[in-house]
């Protein structure tokens, strides 16, 4: 899988907090905080503090140690890709075996306590998440097929129906739709990422649908897939998780969105090289934005309706 200095085998130092602390990407863990808690709080059912707490807790360790373990099996192509250099495992401030053995411990641990904490639906949810993420999407389809960010995107929309089972103790119309949003804003994200980073993957011979199909194909794909995720955002707005405030949140993000895709899309190698892929580069930060607004405003309408304020 990586060569025989990826193992660490001579660190000079022992690994410290800030390293293991790096290995559950602290920055995608945000995100899945964030939309679980809001799967959480938009559930009809009221959830005790403590339940919730811990149960957001647990689900962000779960999600800790996919990172962990996603870092472990692509330690190899990590150490090659300049946006990933920096990880604990290449920058040799953890061993392989090191975050192997932390993303295990913390998968069971996860799982376990989250089925205790609130119930096992929610648990069930979290350890097929922690294994999707893992061995669908790290192990098999990332290395596998182009279409590696659309199925694996799956393992990111999963949060906001664990939330949801928290509360609930299964799953419903609501959820899967919090999980659709998710899904389908992956691939323009992720693609519009790929687009300014193509020589990161074509290093480490990641099937990116840059790589394999080239950046005018990606263009393409990325328009496509914003204008169904349009579709999908703004016709949520009228469900029982949306309203007013996420529907006008809904149509001034997508028509950003869609405009946004429609310049990559118009955009030629030339051009975007000129300026080093600021539209791409753009694009890219708003799609950060987009997610936390719309879960944002489900969060609103969902708090509102608390006190008879929200919804239609």
């Amino acid at each position: 899988m990586s060569d025989v200095s990826l193992n660490g085998a001579s660190l000079e130092r022992e690994a410290s907090f800030g390293d293991f602390f790096a290995l559950l990407k602290p920055r995608v863990m945000t995100l899945v905080v964030f939309t679980a808690l809001v799967g959480l709080l938009a559930a009809p059912n009221p959830v005790h503090p403590m339940i919730a707490f811990a149960s957001i807790l647990f689900i962000a360790i779960g999600g800790g140690a996919s990172g962990a373990l996603n870092m472990w099996w692509d330690a190899d192509i990590d150490a090659v890709m300049k946006r990933t250099q920096k990880r604990p495992i290449p920058a040799g401030k953890v061993t392989e075996g090191e975050a192997l053995a932390f993303g295990v411990a913390l998968s069971g641990l996860s799982v376990i306590m989250l089925g205790l904490a609130s119930n096992w639906v929610a648990g069930a949810l979290l350890g097929f998440t922690i294994f999707f993420y893992v061995v669908i999407y790290t192990m098999w389809l990332k290395r596998w097929t182009p279409q590696n960010i659309v199925i694996g995107g799956a393992a990111g929309a999963f949060p906001p129906m664990i939330g949801w089972a928290v509360a609930t103790g299964g799953i419903s119309i609501e959820s899967v739709l919090m999980f659709c949003l998710t899904f389908m804003w992956t691939p323009p994200h992720f693609w519009a990422l790929a687009l300014f980073m193509r020589k990161d993957y074509d290093n480490a011979g990641v099937p990116m649908l840059t790589v394999t199909h080239g950046r005018r194909a990606t263009r393409v794909h990325i328009l496509v897939y914003t204008l169904l995720l349009a579709v999908l955002a703004v016709g949520t707005a009228f469900t029982a998780v949306g309203g007013p405030i996420y529907l006008g949140v809904a149509v001034i993000l997508n028509a950003l969105f869609i405009k946004g895709a429609w310049d990559i899309f118009r955009r030629d190698e030339d051009a975007s090289e000129a300026d080093n892929f600021k539209s791409e580069r753009s694009f890219f930060k708003l799609s950060l934005l987009y997610l936390f607004a719309h879960f944002g405003a489900i969060l609103i309408e969902a708090l509102l309706s608390r006190f008879g304020l929200g919804g239609w």
